[in-house]
């Protein structure tokens, strides 16, 4: 059963740059579908990038072609690079894992059953 810690968040200001990361540990997540989330107070958690077992991705339209979901070759790390930040990508993000067999793209958070414990960003 695989563990998820995010890091990497901060403050950046709006059109600065970011990545943060999701280490897993406890397995390598090799096929598991993974998604990165984030949440507001008052609102609920959005999905905002994902990847399948197939390596497929997905992005919230707000976000294409400004952020990039990746995990490294060992399936330990999953990494959410973001260009281009706007006051409106503030929020706690959250990474999430499915084990498999996925593959399809996850993007509901009650499809996850495991997930780290959040890292704040704030685009300001």
């Amino acid at each position: 059963h695989v563990q998820l810690v995010e890091s990497g968040g901060g403050l950046v200001q709006p059109g600065g740059s970011l990545t943060i990361s999701c280490a897993a540990s406890g397995d390598t997540w090799r096929n598991y579908c993974m998604g990165w989330f984030r949440q507001t107070p008052g609102k609920e958690r959005e999905a905002v990038a994902a990847v399948d077992g197939r390596g497929d991705t997905w992005y919230l339209d707000s976000v294409k072609g400004r952020f990039t979901i990746a995990q490294d070759n060992a399936k330990t790390t999953l990494t959410l690079h973001m260009n281009n930040l706007e006051s409106e990508d503030t929020g706690i993000y959250y990474c999430a894992a499915e084990p498999p067999p996925c593959d399809v793209l996850l993007v509901i958070p009650i499809m996850y059953k495991t997930w780290g414990q959040g890292t704040q960003v704030t685009v300001s």
